[in-house]
């Protein structure tokens, strides 16, 4: 803990039922509720960056709505991630829908802004494009970091549309700016028809390596798994999923579904890897309510967040 505080939890779910109450990230206390946060839970309710179909501005709100059920026991990782460090909900950042760059610059300040005090960001979006911005405000404090990117696509396109910073494009922006390790980053679940061959080559230039979902499939999660842990040594970490990582099974509500991909058992396993690494900040994104369906791909990014909360949790953590 950064505090001598005890953490703020949820409320218990036997006095206050889960469907009741404010709607934060599991229930959780917004940050000015409490002294400092370890971790803040944050909302980036941005779009502008899409490519096909809109609808990620509506996705905080949307994960937010179906992580009441989440639980403070996370046996799979055998942690209270709510207990030994303070979590809470900063609520949404304000970005301008109509002019980009300013909802970059809106984004990175507000970013820096909440992790000044030593907080890590888990920020719920929004489209991929927020990732730049809260990478620049990541790198702020930590210089490159490595990269672990889950998704069905590389976004390290150039541009569209003569755009320059787009949900396609993050990743090379980044790598551009010196914002990630070069040696060290890593793409999972990469799958579906690329604009070129070019594309695999400028994403290597670029600093990442790839395990794709065909590869899960074909070696196995287990040799998936080792391939990345190998791959990602012990530099700070920044972990970035894109929900369409998943199969539309798994994940109907996004924007741009390629068939094919991991399960979300698979995408669990593989977080839950994670733990005992330096993590500085994720994103979940890309969730569009409009194309969900009972809640699937909502469900899916909350538990996502959840081990990302958990695989964050001291592991001094006593069991």
């Amino acid at each position: 803990m950064s505090d001598q505080h005890e953490p703020v939890g949820p409320p218990d779910a036997s006095i206050n039922p889960r469907y009741s109450g404010f709607a934060t990230f599991a229930r959780l206390p917004r940050l000015d509720e409490v002294v400092t946060a370890d971790i803040t839970v944050v909302g980036v309710p941005f779009d502008s960056g899409v490519s096909f179909r809109p609808g990620a501005r509506f996705g905080p709100a949307h994960v937010r709505e179906a992580s009441r059920l989440l639980r403070p026991y996370n046996p799979a990782q055998d942690v209270e991630p709510f207990t030994t460090q303070q979590v809470a909900d900063a609520g949404d950042i304000v970005a301008n829908p109509f002019d980009l760059d300013e909802a970059i610059s809106q984004i990175e300040s507000a970013a820096t802004g909440l992790t000044d005090g030593g907080s890590r960001l888990v920020t719920i979006g929004g489209d991929h494009t927020i990732a730049l911005p809260l990478l620049r405000a990541v790198a702020k404090k930590h210089g490159p970091v490595t990269v672990l990117h889950f998704d069905a696509h590389l976004d390290t396109w150039d541009t569209y549309f003569g755009a320059p910073v787009t949900h396609g494009t993050p990743f090379r922006r980044a790598s551009e700016e010196g914002l990630i390790d070069l040696t060290t980053s890593l793409h999972v679940g990469i799958r579906g028809p690329l604009y070129s061959r070019q594309d695999l080559h400028d994403d290597a230039r670029l600093g990442f390596a790839i395990i794709s979902s065909a590869e899960i499939e074909s070696e196995g999660l287990a040799h998936s798994i080792s391939r990345m842990l190998g791959r990602l040594k012990n530099s700070p970490l920044y972990i970035s999923v894109d929900i369409d990582v998943l199969d539309p099974a798994h994940a109907p509500g996004t924007g741009t579904p390629e068939a094919g991909g991991m399960t979300s058992r698979e995408l669990l396993a593989m977080i839950r890897a994670l733990r005992g690494l330096n993590i500085v900040g994720a994103d979940i994104v890309e969730v569009a309510p409009a194309y969900d369906h009972a809640q699937i791909t909502a469900v899916a990014a909350a538990h996502v967040a959840y081990e990302i909360i958990s695989a964050m949790t001291p592991s001094t953590q006593s069991r």
